[in-house]
Formats: structure tokens, sequence, C-alpha cells
């Protein structure tokens, strides 16, 4: 591995665009190549052995573009699959549990926070155990918020319906009194208008986007593998691609993309 080689990035879809945007802002002399497995999405609904089979697939197609550091943007993969991705491969591999994890906690100042995600990730407990390590006092209260990643990819960020659902997956789920709440998806930041309206500005977001490409950084400069020259690019990789894909894709980057390609899987 060298400082000249790219970043990995692979989630089972496109929400993981969020997590490459932060690391675009964050990472400017980087390059970047993304896989998203649109082909066989979403996980949060499969067996914990098919989402580890699929996340090995992955790991190996960055792998064959010569990556340095491989960024798991999948929370429901991060939760199943990146401690035997670590042990598997001889590459630096990071999901994004962890990092969303030790903010929830830095951040909350009662001890009490909410998650949201996926019903895999939310099943797999995966944040819950992570927060109760971190601070065996804490109450965490989860909660799988499926329709919103269907919202999100639809654009409908800030609608009545998003709104709607937003209100009904909420009510009565703030009643302990969280006042840290994690956006347990990569899709879910594109909500986080709606979603913080609805809880309220005493619940402060963990954006677990934001926090990985921040620990990615760390990682780079503590390996000595942080590239600081020209401006990097990116490339995107889907096993599948829809027909709205540019017009979504470039919605949630905020840039224009310049390639995507077919990988089959």
């Amino acid at each position: 591995m060298t400082k000249d080689g790219a970043i990995g990035v692979f989630d089972s879809g496109i929400g993981g665009l969020t997590v490459l945007k932060e690391l675009l802002t964050r990472l400017p002399g980087e390059s970047f190549v993304y896989f998203g497995d649109t082909a066989r999405v979403p996980y949060g609904t499969k067996s914990v052995e098919t989402v580890l089979r699929f996340s090995r697939e992955n790991v190996t197609f960055l792998l064959d573009q010569s990556v340095k550091f491989i960024v798991v943007a999948c929370n429901t993969a991060s939760a199943s699959a990146v401690p035997r991705l670590q042990r598997e491969f001889r590459i630096p591999i990071l999901g994004v549990i962890e990092p969303g994890v030790r903010a929830a906690v830095e951040r909350s100042r009662t001890s009490k926070i909410g998650v949201i995600g996926t019903a895999g990730t939310i099943r797999s407990g995966a944040y819950q155990n992570g927060i109760k390590q971190l601070d065996p006092q804490a109450e965490v209260m989860a909660k799988p918020c499926p329709l919103f990643v269907p919202l999100a990819e639809e654009g409908w960020v800030d609608t009545p319906v998003t709104e709607l659902a937003a209100r009904t997956y909420f009510d009565g789920f703030l009643d302990d009194g969280i006042d840290v709440l994690v956006l347990g998806c990569t899709h879910y930041p594109l909500l986080a208008g709606v979603i913080g309206r609805v809880v309220g500005d005493g619940v402060a977001l963990v954006d677990s986007a934001v926090e990985t490409a921040s620990e990615v950084r760390r990682a780079l400069e503590r390996d000595d593998l942080l590239s600081e020259g020209a401006p990097g690019d990116f490339t995107i990789y889907l096993s599948d691609i829809a027909p709205d894909f540019q017009q979504v894709g470039e919605r949630i980057l905020e840039r224009p993309i310049p390639d995507v390609r077919l990988r089959p899987v």
C-alpha cells in the first residue's frame, strides 16, 4: 500500500454516497473507487451469512482496483461483516458504526441515546452494544425506520409524506428524553432536516458519514498514507444502473458524476 492508492468505498446501494461526499470534502487530495451493490440492495433484509458473502466479494473487487484503504459505507455490512473482514484481509478496513458510536457517547449529556436504522442494523445490536461498551450507564433506545431509505432515494427529503413517516416512527420513541440520535443508515442524513425538525432542537443528530470521514483521515495520517497532492478524483461502479441514478447520485454528492461503470455480480 502506498500513498498513491485510492480509497475504496462500498455500500449495498447508493446511500453510501453520503459517506463518499464527506470523504471528498475532508480528503481533497485522495482518489476514490465507490462500489454500490444496487442489484442486490437492500442488505438490511438479508441473513448475516449472505451479507458477509456479499461484503467479501465487494472487498475483493476493490482490492483489484489497488486501493490502500476500504470504507464499509453500509451500516448493515458494518454490523454483520466488518470484524470478519478485518481479520481476513490485510488492508485497513473501517465501518461506519464505531465512529458513530464514539460521537454519540461523547455528545450525550444524559447518557440517553437513540439509534435509528434499517431492520438489519437494529436487529444486530451493533450500535446498542457499542454504546454500552463505551458507557455502561447509557440507556439506548433503538428503532428501525425502513421507509426512510426509499423516501431518500426517491428524493422526497422534505415532503409532507416524509414528515408523516418521521412523526409516526418517533411517536412515543422520544418519551424517554434522549438528547442524541444516531442516524444509523447512510441514507438518513439526506432526511436530517425533517428528522431534526420532528425530534426538536434538544436532540443532537449524529451523522456517521461525517464521523467516518474524520476517522479515515486520522487513520491515514497515523499510517503515513495520506495523499495531499493534486485534487483527486472518483470512479463509481454499480452492479445495476438505474435510469435515474445520475440525477439521484449528483443530488447526494452535490457535484457532477463524470463516469458510472457497470460491474455485474
